[in-house]
């Protein structure tokens, strides 16, 4: 282990003694986003992870099919939501934190370097004095290292910066939560291109997940099925992802991954929901304010990115 953070984490995975977190999972095929249900099965403590909020960009209306699943799962399985966890400002989907907060409760929480994405995109979209780009939108910033808990479930956080600046990562038991950092093996990476995103810092964020012990379970927030493969997958090991990730295993060098992601960047369209998502994710699932009509609007920025 190189530092005091992943020791920590490693000897949660480890113990004997940790209660397992018990997972169930949502994927919504048209953002292939998997949203996660952790919970303490003895004390009946849920998290979501990652979850989603519909959106059709052609019309412009928002639906929470997706959401409604989820709070069902919760009140059919008896559970107490105590978080609603974002692992980094999407660019891929709308949050539903505020939706489910709303309808069921629960404190949203995200990492404490959501600020500077905030910051960043705070201009991109003009967003000016009215939007205040410190956090507060949420109900719990998390620093690198620091403990919560699902119920009886002990629950540490990453920060794995590189897609974006504010990445986190979740280890809650012997399961960690990876967000958009690492898909499955046949698959690779996330990009680096968004604002503050950087290839090598990405790479050192995988290697610090990927130093956790390798009977970890990993569940990943996204998954695009590898050619190769005909059904979606969000749940793997780290020992899968040393051994077989197409980008990233076992002896790659952050050279030869830097220019390999940077080249790949390259090639990538923009995400199709990247303008709607990112300002309503960076307002903890928030949709902008009504205007004196009462209707929200989403900025379109022209010849900007």
């Amino acid at each position: 282990m190189s530092d005091t953070v992943l020791a920590a984490a490693a000897v949660q995975i480890e113990a004997s003694h940790t209660p397992r977190a018990a997972v169930r999972s949502f994927f919504d095929e048209a953002t292939f986003t998997a949203t996660h249900v952790v919970y303490d099965e003895t004390s009946k403590r849920a998290a979501v992870i990652d979850s989603v909020l519909d959106f059709d960009p052609a019309s412009g209306r928002t639906a929470t099919h997706s959401a409604d699943a989820v709070i069902s799962f919760l009140r059919e399985a008896g559970l107490t939501l105590d978080w609603l966890l974002e692992t980094h400002a999407h660019a891929d989907h709308l949050s539903a934190a505020a939706y489910i907060q709303a309808q069921y409760g629960g404190e949203i929480g995200i990492g404490e370097h959501i600020v500077t994405v905030q910051r960043a995109f705070g201009e991109i979209f003009n967003l000016g004095a009215d939007f205040a780009c410190d956090g507060r939108q949420f109900n719990r910033l998390f620093k690198d290292g620091e403990v919560f808990s699902i119920g009886a479930i002990p629950a540490l956080v990453l920060h794995v910066p590189g897609h974006t600046p504010a990445d986190v990562a979740y280890v809650i038991g012997d399961a960690v939560f990876t967000g958009d950092t690492i898909f499955m093996p046949d698959y690779g990476t996330a990009r680096t291109d968004f604002p503050g995103g950087d290839a090598g810092q990405l790479y050192r964020s995988i290697r610090r997940l990927l130093a956790l012990p390798r009977e970890a379970r990993l569940f990943l927030c996204h998954d695009y099925k590898a050619p190769a493969r005909d059904e979606y997958v969000w749940e793997t090991s780290i020992d899968a992802e040393r051994q077989h990730n197409i980008h990233v295993h076992d002896g790659v060098s952050e050279a030869g991954f830097t220019a390999m992601r940077t080249a790949r960047d390259a090639t990538l369209a923009m995400p199709r929901l990247l303008l709607p998502s990112v300002q309503v994710n960076i307002r903890a699932g928030h949709l902008p304010p009504a205007e004196e009509n009462g209707v929200s609007y989403l900025k379109l920025p022209l010849n900007m990115l």
